[in-house]
């Protein structure tokens, strides 16, 4: 029996990298349901609206992106507040009143935090993609900012959640020691240590890795990769490829910070910048139920996407990804396609993550 049909592959035969980022990784690690709906079946199930808390955060972080791009002399609070306001994104809000209130709040978190910055002390890089590949894996992300202090690199990830952090969150994030290696590695220069910075209280969470802890990190990594990827090459063994829509090509997903291509927690969990959810349980089924078009995502209203289901799987499938219920089912992006998520989490508004 070949590859194809479920055996490993022969002895001595090179495999193919499982190419990921932290967030699939995490996805999987999470709830290997959502994995699939994120990453394997196509057309991707529908996702909810947007998360307001998402929307702040994603300001937040585009406005400091812009920031170190503007020239030494107009690196100031002021032009930190424009940015925000020139770059707002206002899904998710329950209405205009609210979304302006928070635009005011943002304003006053990235014009002080630009404050306490040295405007001349550039950075190595700004929403820097990094990479890196072991045996197993090739692995990429993009990092908030790489600074270089004396003869290393810090790697400096921004936070707008209403959760206070501890420096267990700095030295526990898998995303922050993986980015940590990625970075030594393309840059040839040693770093070891990762910071978190929670705008909302001023905090500087710091962490200093060895080579040991960030090899535990790796190897983590590595573990999950491992796990995933054999997940994947069953599900492409036993799932017929997708259609292709002409002068289109067909894609088993990627995924990215900022693109959301999985269920979001909330502000008030983590200070994510992406992801999408429903605001209400919205019909669909579990991972058995038919993937086509039924429809507009709120009955067919003009204008809309159609409503996608997840792709119809065999039990084995079903088996192999199975959900993982539990309170971040209140937030994911796919609740409605997952009677067991909805069934022990309540619903949320798009607003609910908002530190009101």
């Amino acid at each position: 029996m070949s590859a194809v049909q479920g055996q490993l592959p022969l002895e001595g035969m090179p495999r193919r990298l499982y190419s990921c980022t932290p967030s699939r990784l995490n996805a999987w690690l999470d709830c290997r349901r959502r994995y699939r709906f994120s990453y394997l079946d196509r057309p991707q199930p529908s996702k909810g609206p947007a998360w307001a808390h998402n929307s702040v955060g994603a300001s937040v972080h585009n406005a400091l992106a812009g920031w170190w791009r503007e020239p030494y002399e107009r690196r100031s609070p002021l032009t930190a507040a424009i940015l925000l306001t020139n770059g707002w994104i206002t899904e998710g809000f329950r209405d205009a009143e609210q979304s302006a209130h928070w635009l005011g709040r943002a304003r006053d978190l990235v014009s002080g935090y630009v404050a306490t910055l040295d405007p001349t002390d550039d950075p190595v890089g700004v929403e820097r993609t990094v990479a890196t590949r072991t045996k197993v894996m090739a692995l990429s992300g993009r990092i908030d900012r790489l600074d270089r202090r004396g003869d290393e690199l810090v790697v400096v990830d921004y936070k707008t959640g209403r959760r206070p952090l501890t420096q267990d969150d700095a030295r526990s994030s898998l995303a922050l020691a993986v980015y940590a290696v990625a970075a030594s590695t393309m840059m040839r220069t040693p770093c070891r240590t990762v910071e978190l910075h929670h705008l909302p209280t001023g905090e500087i969470l710091e962490w200093r890795h060895t080579e040991e802890s960030l090899e535990r990190h790796l190897r983590r990594a590595e573990e999950l990769a491992t796990e995933a990827s054999a997940a994947d090459e069953r599900y492409r063994a036993v799932m017929p490829a997708p259609a292709r829509a002409p002068g289109r090509t067909a894609s088993r997903g990627g995924g990215s910070r900022g693109g959301g291509s999985s269920g979001s927690v909330p502000a008030a969990a983590s200070g994510g910048t992406s992801g999408r959810t429903p605001g209400a349980a919205a019909g669909g089924t579990s991972g058995g139920a038919p993937g086509a078009a039924v429809g507009g995502a709120a009955g067919g209203a003009p204008g809309e996407r159609p409503f996608v289901g997840p792709a119809a799987v065999p039990d084995e499938i079903d088996a192999l990804f199975p959900p993982n219920p539990g309170p971040i089912c209140s937030w994911c992006d796919f609740r409605r396609h997952c009677p067991e998520g909805r069934s022990v989490a309540p619903d949320r508004r798009p607003w609910d993550g908002l530190a009101e």
